[in-house]
């Protein structure tokens, strides 16, 4: 029952308020603004008084060194690093993720079990719906995305903070090939499409996105993913 009073108040209080999400976004960081004036709904009704951090890159940029590199610093942060659930073996290589099988995520998406869901590379990735409650609780949830369903994403959280993990192509060529998973003209093209989709990221998305260059040490890129989250941009002193 508390918990619904709480929701009735935030609902009145957005509706009796000119807040509009890019306002509460510019507000968010006055000091004495109210849990309750935080909040914003987005169209499918997702209360959200955290941010929701959406992190997304290339096979071979090195998302999965990041997470697990920035994880010590973002944990002490008071940051949610979600545990994506894909339809593979849980022993196979690459991130903890929860594995299950396709009969078993189609089962869990039809119970609305997941907040995002897509397919990749013969995969299904889901996210699960629990993130919704940390985003109302005010707490900042980091999302391991997909570039392909960032329009979607985004229409369900339209003030998501997206960070964009970008190589050097000479870089990512020399860590495909020492993945050894392709065979050269599937990474040729692999490149080709990844040149075109940061390109057409780039030029889309304006102020939401940063862009954090992985092509060097992994600490000076956690240092960056930090300064994004602490101060609004990728350049720190």
């Amino acid at each position: 029952m508390a918990a619904a009073g709480l929701v009735v108040a935030r609902l009145l209080d957005i509706l009796s308020s000119d807040y509009s999400p890019t306002n509460l976004m510019q507000a968010r960081s006055r000091e004495g603004l109210s849990v309750v004036q935080q909040v914003w709904i987005s169209q499918e009704g997702v209360l959200m008084a955290g941010r929701l951090i959406y992190l997304i890159g290339p096979s071979g940029s090195g998302k999965d060194s990041l997470l697990d590199a920035a994880r010590p610093h973002l944990v002490e942060r008071g940051c949610h690093m979600v545990r994506r659930v894909i339809t593979r073996s849980a022993e196979a290589v690459g991130e903890a993720a929860q594995g299950v099988s396709p009969e078993q995520f189609a089962a869990m998406d039809a119970q609305g079990a997941f907040a995002l869901s897509w397919q990749a590379n013969g995969l299904s990735y889901g996210i699960p719906r629990e993130i919704d409650d940390w985003l109302a609780a005010g707490d900042d949830v980091l999302v391991n995305g997909s570039r392909a369903h960032l329009a979607q994403t985004r229409k369900r959280y339209p003030t998501l903070l997206v960070l964009l993990l970008t190589v050097d192509q000479a870089v990512l060529l020399q860590r495909l090939i020492a993945r050894g998973r392709e065979s050269p003209a599937d990474i040729e093209e692999r490149l080709a499409r990844n040149a075109r989709f940061t390109a057409a990221l780039i030029t889309g998305n304006g102020a939401g996105l940063f862009v954090l260059d992985n092509s060097g040490p992994l600490e000076h890129t956690v240092a960056r993913l930090l300064c994004c989250l602490d101060h609004g941009h990728s350049v720190c002193a």
